[in-house]
């Protein structure tokens, strides 16, 4: 039995790219007066399998560069990885009259439903650290 397996840097990159989207999803919200704006989301699986695929690589994972007349959504840092995180249109929503592609409700539930994945690759990670001090205390607690 393997005691180090890729379980835990699995759940790393995956709380890397939550929080990536979780800024992303905030940048919407922010930006949904702005006329023109086109709103953004993470594909959450492409970004995994880019973070996958760049494993052995030194340098880190950022989101991909957003129109510069936004507001900053930052970047994401995911350990020693290099990769960009994939930004795509989000969909399904008719612009309004300005021209912004925000849609605040299903932007809110996207934040809300990010946020419970986040928490449950937190406690995830939370519970294979506690196994690991366990097994390295000889099970005395």
């Amino acid at each position: 039995m393997k005691l180090f397996d890729t379980t835990l840097a699995r759940l790393e990159r995956s709380l890397d790219v939550r929080l990536a989207r979780q800024n992303v999803l905030a940048a919407n919200v922010a930006n949904v007066d702005t006329p023109g704006y086109t709103a953004k989301d993470v594909d959450f699986q492409a970004a995994m399998a880019a973070a996958d695929k760049s494993a052995g690589s030194a340098e880190s994972m950022t989101l991909a560069a957003p129109d510069e007349g936004h507001m900053s959504t930052g970047t994401a840092s995911v350990g020693t990885r290099a990769a960009e995180i994939p930004l795509v249109d989000a969909g399904g929503s008719a612009p309004s009259m300005d021209g912004n592609k925000v849609d605040l409700d299903r932007t809110m539930v996207a934040l809300a439903e990010n946020g419970i994945q986040y928490g449950a690759s937190a406690r995830a990670a939370g519970k294979k650290l506690a196994i690991l001090r366990y097994v390295s205390s000889d099970g005395n607690g």
